[in-house]
């Protein structure tokens, strides 16, 4: 019981605050780097339980499940589209405007247009 007064008692605030200590400059690189940017293929998984689900009721039979399979194929296949559209622009650096998830290369293009000033 001796402790808790002591832990009560006023201590003197400090009369200038501390400033805090830079270790890095505060500005960005020139570049960034892709380690973080390989994204897994995983797509059209709702379609793929649908068919699945139609071939567990069907005892398997592909031809009462055709709209579903047709479904998941065009699915795939409008995902591969859009995949190697979007690579295509990741790759020339085109940049659209709003995009909120841009790739390293598409930043690394903003980086070079609008370099640091030292």
């Amino acid at each position: 019981m001796r402790i808790f007064p002591a832990l009560l008692v006023a201590r003197p605030k400090p009369v200038e605050p501390v400033p805090p200590k830079q270790m890095l400059p505060l500005q960005l690189r020139n570049n960034v780097s892709g380690k973080g940017g390989k994204t897994s293929d995983v797509c059209c998984i709702h379609e793929m339980s649908i068919m699945f689900a139609c071939f567990k009721e069907n005892e398997f039979n592909q031809q009462l499940c055709s709209k579903e399979i047709e479904r998941f194929q065009k699915c795939y296949k409008d995902f591969t589209h859009d995949k190697l559209r979007k690579e295509e622009k990741e790759a020339k650096g085109i940049l659209i405007p709003g995009e909120k998830k841009m790739s390293h290369k598409q930043i690394n293009s903003l980086l070079r247009k609008y370099p640091n000033v030292k």
